[in-house]
């Protein structure tokens, strides 16, 4: 068990949270969720022991041990990949490496000896003798084969070596479990995998993430960055979500009758708890859920963005013929002959492992990128806004303010549209006189969604657009895409988005389509039999 008393943080001027007391019990999980900036990955490093507090202290039962998912994918470098993964238990690390140094003496001593006789019981006692096989089961079940057991980490790519830090914060079945986006650069089988991992695990486990179906799949319990304060509710995202909308509702309509208003809380409850009773989170954790209550929820404070996406004009039925494309990058043929035909009113998920693949199909037809080879021809009632996962190039202008960066994309040149467009996007008052090299990435993001928003375009492509973005800016992404009238070609880690979004899935390798004309849960369901 993990506890705080009377937790307080002063941080870059400001208090992010002050006099929090919390307990973390074994076989529930955590879910922290908070705005951009609230502190959600601050707290887990207080917790870590990494950051100390201002006032206040962490206290952990004795004997226990934690680990927690570090985020420098450079820290192991020069390590083979089966003993990075082995270093997430250090006692036991530690011993076998003072054994393994003790028998390549050249002078080996009767103390030595003894010395090893009790390094190999405590190597036993540790479970050395079965760390190689559970390393290897924690990478091969993250995608990493036995081939890289003996790689050094500065060979993997990034994606890789997340997938190795991930398995040492998992090996040895700590005690206590922080994970800090856990999920970033992981492909969707190795996300299953994660998810049930986590389902059967019986330690205590604290997570931050921005996906919020993995957060409905793991958590038993949501722990709300907000108001200064840190709160832990039973349930997981989205009754978190939905109480607080119900409570804000609530709070809206004062003239409601009470009589009314409590039937509605009542029935509400009633829905969640039937659900939760039934869901594989309860009957994995061989656990029953406390009675779920919303009287202590209190309303977010938390802003949710107006992203409205409002074509100009309606498509016709031809959208998109694609014929034939092929391109080599750096020597890599990354695209050979690929096609295939877009309908009006797709909605269409692209996936698979080959996230350059995606990117340069996406760049080519979106005409900032040409084909070695093929064609691509749009209806000619389309209009296409695309969204690339680097927006680099669109902030080149470090030092214009955010004003007259938008100003370059809308035929509306006032101050007072653009101001109050911006304000749309939580950006008000002296925001919009922010500088562009000094936004964040999810202020980035929200910007190019703006930019998106003013062109009226009828054809959508997104790569990767919930990157970067916080929780209540994905929710507003996801329902404003889902309500679209016109036509989504996207990419996309975020699993709920994938599956209230797309009615079509394109499963895309170099040189290989897959069509499935069904729904993402239809996909995955057919891809795992």
């Amino acid at each position: 068990m993990i506890s705080t008393e009377n937790l307080t943080l002063n941080f870059g001027g400001r208090r992010l949270f002050e006099d929090v007391s919390l307990k973390f019990t074994p076989g529930n999980c955590y879910g922290v969720i908070g705005a951009n900036g609230a502190g959600k990955s601050t707290f887990l490093k207080i917790l870590a022991g990494q950051i100390s507090p201002d006032t206040g202290s962490v206290s952990i039962t004795p004997n226990e041990r934690l680990a927690y998912l570090k985020q420098n994918h450079f820290e192991y470098d020069d390590c083979e990949v089966l003993k990075t993964v082995i270093m997430g238990n250090p006692e036991l690390y530690a011993v076998a490496k003072e054994r393994d140094e003790l028998y390549a003496k050249d002078d080996f001593t009767d103390a030595d000896g003894d010395r090893a006789s009790d390094l190999e019981e405590k190597y036993g006692d540790l479970g050395g003798w079965d760390a190689d096989s559970n390393a290897g089961i924690l990478l091969a079940g993250l995608g990493i084969g036995t081939e890289y057991h003996t790689r050094k980490v500065r060979e993997l790519t990034g994606a890789e070596k997340v997938k190795v830090l991930l398995a040492q914060a998992l090996f040895g079945d700590p005690h206590i479990l922080l994970l800090d986006e856990p999920t970033n650069h992981l492909d969707v089988r190795a996300i299953r995998w994660l998810e049930e991992f986590l389902l059967e695990c019986e330690q205590t486990v604290i997570v931050v993430s921005h996906d919020r179906h993995f957060l409905n799949q793991v958590c038993t319990h949501t722990v709300d960055i907000d108001f200064k304060k840190i709160q832990i509710y039973t349930g997981n995202y989205d009754f978190w979500y939905e109480s607080s909308q119900l409570k804000q509702r609530m709070l809206a309509e004062k003239t409601r009758k009470a009589e009314e208003k409590a039937v509605e809380l009542k029935n509400f409850i009633a829905r969640f708890s039937a659900n939760a009773s039934k869901s594989r989170q309860a009957t994995s954790r061989k656990k029953q859920l406390e009675k779920l209550t919303l009287d202590d929820i209190a309303p977010s404070s938390r802003q949710y963005p107006g992203i409205l996406f409002k074509p100009n004009r309606e498509a016709g039925d031809q959208l998109l013929k694609v014929r034939g494309i092929t391109k080599t990058i750096d020597g890599q043929k990354v695209l050979d002959n690929i096609s295939f035909e877009v309908q009006k009113g797709d909605k269409i998920a692209f996936v698979g492992s080959h996230e350059i693949s995606r990117t340069t199909l996406f760049k080519i037809i979106s005409g900032e990128l040409a084909p070695d080879s093929g064609e691509y021809v749009w209806g000619i009632t389309t209009s296409q806004a695309y969204m690339p996962k680097d927006n680099a190039e669109y902030f080149e202008q470090k030092e214009i303010n955010l004003v007259d960066w938008l100003r370059q994309f809308s035929e509306e040149q006032s101050e007072t549209f653009l101001r109050g467009f911006l304000g749309r996007m939580l950006f008000s008052g002296e925001e919009t006189q922010k500088k562009v090299g000094v936004l964040s990435g999810g202020e980035r993001v929200r910007c190019m969604l703006a930019r998106i928003m003013l062109t009226g375009a009828n054809v959508l492509i997104l790569d990767e657009p919930t990157n970067h973005l916080d929780l209540e800016s994905i929710t507003s992404l996801n329902n404003s895409l889902i309500r679209f009238p016109g036509t989504v070609l996207f990419a996309s880690h975020d699993q709920q988005f994938n599956q209230t979004l797309a009615n079509r899935v394109i499963e895309l390798s170099p040189s290989k389509v897959a069509d499935f004309r069904n729904s993402y849960e239809e996909y995955q369901a057919s891809t795992s039999a």
